[in-house]
């Protein structure tokens, strides 16, 4: 009974999708998700893989990984082992792992796939307490979905006790974390010494929970439908949010808006601390302030009436790079690729022979633009150029020994005036 219960829920699950990526840790959870999926997998048709995420805590790790490995050539399941490093030193591990994990799955998920994990119903009870210990509102307490976007968690309905009933029917070997075992991690603390008292005084304690969590996803996507017109309407296509509208919205309302942008760009929910931390020092920060407020890895500016979300840039101001014009450039911090053009619309002139070129990201002082007349402060060209600030040090500066020529694709200087060449940035 328990085989076809977990079995139909799964195939339930599925729908339509076809092209699975298990997330496989060789714990219970996982093997009973892999070992239906390879059952369902007879009879439907579904291609599945499977990869194991080693993260190098445990000295059991290789021989985890193994095991899995082993299991999966057993079963002819394509499988993948990914390694990522933590840093232990940096607190919060447990995060940590987690968000390490995701990126490495999601490296490896194929556009027409969709990610399965292992979570159930007791995963969804922790999940929901941990997020009331947070002081989470109704989107924290939705806890988990079955499907959002690529991911499926197709036993969330299923309860622990299920899970091992099945695999101990089908005589399943799986591995066993010690670190299951420790309760230092909120998680653990729950479920070995909260959730059995709790279990024994109300046995249906976790469906009821689940049921709330629910409840709490149909009201968020409610908030959600509600105002996603307003949305839409601060949104540019570029992905900034409009700042004028917003100063007119109720605080309740902003904060949702903020929120939805947030989670329109994937960006872990910030605390209602953060978001009020957000308005005050970037939002309302004065005219001519640079605000920046960093979030999860992310950091959020202001310009020109626009809130952007950007990742964390470093220190390219002290860059010197030279370069020969023979080939295209690598410039640092992902900017992209500096490409010398020899035909359509070319702008500069070429180096004299005795001239030398580096490429730099920073300037000052007064500059004569072709054009224009007068001379311009560097900062007045940026400026009417619209370019943000977090910018002015990510443009490449095209220098003929120690006179600046151009800055890519914005202006050219008067000593760099000509048609012979042209730069550009891919």
């Amino acid at each position: 009974m328990i085989d076809q219960t977990i079995t139909q829920t799964i195939s339930t699950c599925l729908k339509k999708h076809r092209k699975l990526l298990v997330a496989y840790s060789g714990g219970v959870d996982s093997t009973v998700l892999l070992h239906a999926l390879v059952k369902l997998k007879q009879q439907a048709d579904l291609a599945v893989r499977a990869i194991y995420i080693h993260h190098g805590l445990s000295q059991n790790a290789d021989n985890w990984a193994s095991h899995c490995q082993q299991q999966c050539q057993q079963w002819e399941i394509p499988f993948i082992i990914e390694k990522v490093k933590l840093d232990t030193s940096a607190g919060n591990i447990e995060e940590q792992a987690r968000h390490a994990r995701y990126q490495a799955i999601y490296h490896h998920l194929k556009s027409d796939e969709m990610l399965c994990t292992a979570q159930h119903l007791d995963d969804q009870c922790e999940t929901f307490l941990l997020a009331l210990k947070r002081g989470s509102g109704p989107s924290g307490l939705s806890a988990m979905p079955v499907e959002n976007q690529q991911h499926l968690r197709p036993l969330l309905t299923i309860s622990r006790k299920q899970i091992e009933a099945y695999a101990n029917w089908h005589q399943l070997t799986w591995i066993e974390d010690e670190s299951n075992q420790d309760d230092h991690y909120d998680r653990n603390f729950l479920r070995l010494n909260v959730l059995p008292i709790i279990d024994q005084r109300w046995p249906q304690f976790s469906q009821m929970v689940a049921r709330s969590a629910s409840l709490c996803q149909q009201q968020e996507a409610l908030i959600n439908e509600l105002l996603l017109n307003d949305f839409h309407q601060v949104l540019t296509q570029q992905g900034q949010l409009r700042l004028s509208p917003l100063r007119d919205y109720s605080e309740y309302k902003r904060n949702a808006i903020l929120r939805m942008w947030l989670r329109h760009q994937h960006v872990m929910m910030p605390s209602q601390k953060q978001l009020a931390l957000i308005w005050q020092t970037v939002v309302q920060a004065k005219n001519d302030a640079n605000p920046q407020f960093v979030l999860h890895h992310k950091q959020i500016r202001r310009y020109q009436n626009l809130l952007y979300l950007l990742p964390l840039y470093k220190d390219t101001e002290l860059e010197v790079i030279n370069w020969d014009l023979t080939s295209p450039l690598v410039l640092p911090d992902h900017i992209g690729e500096l490409h010398a053009l020899y035909q359509n619309d070319l702008t500069c002139r070429l180096p004299n022979r005795d001239e030398h070129i580096t490429v730099r990201f920073h300037a000052q002082g007064q500059l004569q633009i072709v054009n224009r007349q007068g001379s311009r402060a560097i900062k007045k060209l940026w400026q009417e150029n619209h370019i943000p600030p977090w910018m002015r040090t990510r443009i490449p500066l095209i220098y003929y020994d120690e006179q600046l020529i151009c800055a890519v694709g914005v202006f050219v200087t008067d000593q760099g005036k000509g048609s012979q060449i042209d730069f550009r940035v891919t």
